[in-house]
């Protein structure tokens, strides 16, 4: 069963996280705050799988709603707001008494990643590592637009899923930026996959087996660290 937890961000405003209780046979003490992406709040497809999922693996899995799409807004708020509801929602989850023994780890699809790691490269206490689900390296068709100044200065460990196919970065483009990062920092890439890991019909696995190999994966990351 889920729980809902109310993140209050300052006096005026709060959002709505929601807690997906790690099976208790196979718990690992690790929880996984995931941010969504810009278009598609916690309740997506995407974001509701892949917590289900990773709580039947053993990880505490915590999604929550930016403040736009928690008030029904379609775009985005600034850097600022956006990483101030990503503060409160970390704050909130190392306080909630559940999950406070779990070493903690942040990520998120796409924007909910990048925002985690802006959060994280400017200072948020102790992280067990982050996750990035299609990290948005530029926008589509800019690529001189980088979005990795501010990584050099993450110290916990990370992990980059991302598509072959990505138009936000590939991982052609990621390899570099990587390599020259003094913290851990692993590339998992997904054949075939597009920014939400969707592999073409003629890739000859079923888009179930790449999210199940995915999701393997970061347990795996997660629980090495």
């Amino acid at each position: 069963m889920t729980e809902q937890l109310r993140v209050d961000i300052n006096e005026y405003q709060h959002v709505t996280a929601v807690i997906y209780p790690a099976k208790a046979k196979t718990r690992a003490g690790i929880t996984l705050i995931l941010g969504h992406g810009a278009g598609a709040g916690q309740t997506s497809s995407f974001m509701v799988s892949f917590a289900t999922e990773l709580a039947a693996r053993g990880i505490d899995a915590v999604t929550f709603n930016f403040s736009y799409t928690e008030h029904g807004r379609h775009y985005p708020d600034t850097n600022d707001k956006l990483e101030a509801c990503y503060r409160a929602v970390i704050e909130a989850v190392r306080n909630h008494k559940p999950l406070r023994r779990n070493s903690l780890a942040i990520g998120g699809k796409s924007m909910g990643g990048r925002i985690a790691s802006q959060v994280a490269a400017s200072g948020a206490g102790d992280l067990a590592g982050l996750v990035f689900l299609g990290y948005p390296l530029h926008p589509p068709g800019n690529p001189e637009k980088l979005r990795s100044k501010h990584l050099p200065e993450i110290k916990a460990p990370m992990l980059f899923v991302q598509g072959s196919r990505d138009s936000f970065g590939t991982p052609d483009e990621l390899k570099p930026i990587i390599k020259k990062l003094k913290t851990p920092a692993e590339l998992y890439v997904v054949e075939g996959g597009d920014h939400s890991f969707k592999v073409p019909k003629s890739a000859g696995v079923s888009q179930e087996e790449v999210y199940k190999t995915v999701l393997d994966e970061i347990t795996r990351w997660l629980k090495s660290e």
